[in-house]
């Protein structure tokens, strides 16, 4: 059976085109009806859930993704090609890596305007989680479960090195373009948010720009790595325990810069603090079953390295995407809390050494 033609506007999508879709993935059956609505707090994707009546072997309901209604935030997604690097990824990698995601019946681009959809699986009953409340320590030890079994498969390969989406700037001699992107915005960053950011928070902004090609330089073994690894990107319970979503920023990099993004941003600054070290533990442990035998050591001094990563993301992607209350909230608790971890991990004064 033929792939169905691309379907971006999800507001034109019919159910005739959903049952060749769910057809074309193998599911039997056929859509009477559908109903929809928008669901998630993505910052650069709508999410929509579509209600299905149908029979045979139709589902009670799926979710699309499509591109952000918001022109800013939808010429981000074009610029830094998220779009493109999320259908990729569904297409080229997930079969490869043991990471839980939700099952994917179809994902295509218009290579050329970056028109995009992806429909999948609904998740429900599962619920997000939530960056602003932050998560338990036994939330973050499964979270970091799933992160080691999207390392650990393709840990060193170099035939991730092949695809052009992959192969980053950032490991050749040339500057990391995310400091010029950086540098660009922080004074933007600090004026928006000068009420919400207390001196020594401001003052990290400073100086992780100040040091942003050592922050920057490629440290670690090379694997892929998700970069926006955090709660809103995660859905808890219903089918599995965990699944994450959003691969719109999937790159090669070094595995802890989403070990300390992760922490940095999705744990309240005391669980951190005194949980870090035994989860780092654990995440090293599940890496094991893949033969990446990384000593603690050499983890905590990665994991110090990238405490900032939380707070880069959160100056950075505060000033290319369209500003929301919720959004503005999100950014704070990342910034300020991967701030607090930079400053406790004494990452600057490791940076100046580097």
């Amino acid at each position: 059976m033929e792939k169905p033609s691309l379907v971006h506007d999800p507001d034109a999508i019919t159910p005739e085109w959903l049952t060749a879709v769910l057809n074309w993935a193998g599911i039997q059956g056929k859509i009477d009806g559908i109903s929809s609505h928008s669901i998630g707090t993505g910052q650069v994707g709508e999410n929509v859930r579509f209600d299905l009546v149908g029979h045979g072997g139709i589902p009670e309901s799926i979710v699309g993704k499509f591109a952000s209604t918001d022109p800013v935030s939808k010429q981000t997604g074009i610029t830094l090609q998220n779009y493109i690097r999320e259908v990729f990824f569904y297409n080229e990698i997930r079969a490869s890596v043991d990471i839980q995601t939700p099952e994917v019946y179809y994902a295509d681009i218009n290579p050329e305007n970056h028109d995009f959809a992806i429909i999948m699986e609904d998740l429900a009953p599962a619920h997000q989680g939530d960056q602003l409340a932050g998560c338990s320590a036994d939330d973050a030890a499964m979270a970091l479960e799933q992160l080691a079994k999207l390392h650990g498969p393709r840990w060193g390969d170099p035939t991730l090195q092949a695809f052009d989406l992959l192969d980053s700037a950032k490991f050749s001699e040339a500057p990391d373009p995310a400091g010029s992107i950086y540098s660009m915005v922080q004074n933007g960053f600090l004026d928006r948010y000068s009420g919400r950011l207390t001196n020594e928070q401001s003052q990290m902004v400073a100086r992780i720009g100040e040091h942003f090609d050592a922050y920057s330089r490629y440290a670690g073994d090379l694997t892929l790595i998700h970069i926006d690894y955090r709660l809103d990107n995660m859905m808890f319970g219903g089918r599995y325990p965990l699944a994450v979503v959003d691969w719109q920023s999937v790159n090669l990099g070094c595995a802890l810069n989403d070990v300390s993004y992760f922490l940095g941003t999705s744990l309240a600054p005391d669980i951190r603090a005194a949980e870090e070290r035994a989860l780092l533990k654990h995440y090293l442990e599940v890496l094991k079953s893949y033969k990446v035998d990384m000593s603690f050591n050499d983890g905590w001094e990665l994991y110090r390295h990238y405490a900032p990563a939380g707070l880069v993301m959160a100056v950075i992607a505060s000033m290319i995407v369209g500003e929301t209350d919720r959004g503005n909230d999100m950014f704070m608790a990342m910034g300020t809390r991967s701030s607090q971890m930079s400053h406790e991990l004494e990452t600057v004064k490791l940076l100046k050494s580097t």
